[in-house]
């Protein structure tokens, strides 16, 4: 085997994989996840593995080192099983614990979407959950995954909270709720 400092890895391409196979298409990876979403790292390396030839000396380390260099904090490593903190499109639901968000949360948007949310408000869509940002700055770049002109919408998400809107945590950035009614949304 090469050593460590022989081999290259291109991380975004990793994370890309894991998150396709834990969020996605555990199947298609021969994967199978349990009831809260975990597999073992064995099993998920050894998939990966398989798909690449760079990538068959995979190992721990090299996972720890995709999630530490990300930007967002994506997938938690536990008891040596892995996941994804959120964004999944699997049929049926992982259970999440709820948590009371911050006063006011963000979801960055198409202006093409604001007529749909303005009379149904957010919806999860092909998502588990609605997906919202702790700032600004993170939802005005999610917006840009649909548009070049993003419309972020300010989320009263402690009132809707009070209101019987279930909110759970994905992570420092993200916040996952059930559909949000339009009362709760303050759209441009």
């Amino acid at each position: 085997m090469k050593g460590r400092e022989e081999r290259s890895i291109d991380y975004l391409s990793l994370s890309r994989t894991v998150a396709h196979a834990l969020r996605h298409q555990p199947a298609r990876y021969g994967l199978q996840l349990d009831e809260e979403g975990w597999v073992s790292v064995e099993e998920l390396l050894h998939a990966l593995r398989q798909r690449r030839a760079s990538w068959r000396h995979l190992r721990e380390e090299d996972l720890e080192i995709m999630m530490a260099s990300a930007e967002k904090q994506r997938y938690e490593l536990r008891a040596g099983k892995i996941r994804a903190l959120y964004g999944h499109s699997l049929p049926g639901r992982l259970p999440k614990p709820e948590a009371t968000p911050p006063e006011i949360l963000y979801h960055g948007t198409s202006p093409e979407a604001l007529p749909t949310i303005r009379r149904q408000g957010l919806k999860p869509m092909r998502r588990q959950y609605v997906h919202l940002s702790a700032d600004l700055a993170t939802a005005s770049q999610v917006g840009k995954r649909h548009t070049n002109q993003p419309v972020v919408l300010v989320v009263r998400a402690r009132e809707a909270n009070e209101h019987g809107v279930r909110f759970y945590r994905g992570n420092d950035q993200v916040w996952l709720a059930d559909a949000i009614p339009p009362a709760f949304i303050r759209f441009p």
